[in-house]
């Protein structure tokens, strides 16, 4: 009876112990290390749409390297992404197409100033469809009758539409054609009006007429006509990502990102 009873109580335990550790296995299974968790990022990047391109394959080889980081562009004209940041949007990083927008943030404190740098450089351009019969060669050549209209962006919240005005006003021209300008929210927009004829000319950076295969350059603004092209970059003062954004801004410093982004056209900045 001993026996019995001692064998029985040795396969108890050990049905014990055996449920014991299935639920230990159990429990590593669901629970993912805290450390894996903590890895998980979202970045969100307010930019200019004049690098929508270049940041599309920047941001497809950067999530290669660091799949725990998710990249969320918001893109826009930088006037436009001004006033969103202004108002709370969610942003951890701002790329701007021109200084002013920048300058504007930073004298509100909402970017963190010192780790605002130059990004790229840009250069401004008449582009035409390209079976347009008009010949235009230069700036001047925007007066001629045969050109009706003329698409630019907004020159309140679009910088490409800013410069464009300088251009205008330092050659003479502005008061001459602003009747036939064609104002668009940003300067995709003013591509895509040239692209479909809808306009017989549009001014837009280098960068967009190199996108396009339906449009032609047919001048380049010249030299000091208007003020320099620089797209700053900055982390904002309310991101709750800094060490993220750092690495994600530092990357776009890089050797592989200085290639898309001269491949796209830009220069990159002094």
């Amino acid at each position: 009876m001993r026996r019995i009873k001692t064998r029985v109580f040795v396969i108890w335990s050990l049905i014990v112990v055996a449920a014991f550790s299935l639920v230990g296995c159990g429990s590593e299974k669901q629970t993912p290390p805290a450390a894996q968790q903590a890895q998980q990022v979202e970045l969100n990047i307010s930019a200019a749409v004049s690098l929508k391109d270049a940041l599309a394959e920047i941001q497809k080889n950067y999530q290669a390297k660091n799949p725990n980081v998710k990249i969320l562009y918001n893109l826009g004209a930088s006037g436009a992404l001004q006033q969103q940041i202004e108002q709370g949007a969610p942003a951890d990083i701002f790329i701007s197409a021109a200084p002013k927008q920048m300058n504007e943030l930073e004298a509100k404190n909402l970017i963190n100033k010192a780790t605002r740098k130059n990004l790229v450089e840009n250069k401004l351009v008449i582009v035409v469809p390209q079976d347009t019969k008009l010949n235009i060669t230069k700036y001047e050549d925007l007066s001629q009758d045969a050109v009706q209209k003329i698409a630019l962006g907004e020159t309140a919240t679009v910088p490409a539409g800013q410069y464009a005005q300088q251009v205008l006003q330092k050659l003479g021209l502005w008061d001459k054609l602003k009747e036939r300008v064609v104002f668009a929210k940003d300067v995709r927009t003013v591509l895509a009006y040239t692209e479909t004829g809808n306009v017989e000319a549009g001014i837009v950076y280098k960068t967009d007429a190199i996108s396009s295969n339906k449009v032609k350059v047919a001048a380049v603004a010249p030299e000091g006509s208007h003020q320099p092209i620089v797209y700053p970059v900055a982390i904002t003062s309310g991101t709750k990502q800094q060490k993220a954004a750092e690495a994600f801004t530092e990357y776009l410093f890089s050797a592989e990102s200085k290639a898309i982004f001269e491949k796209y056209g830009f220069t990159m900045g002094k």
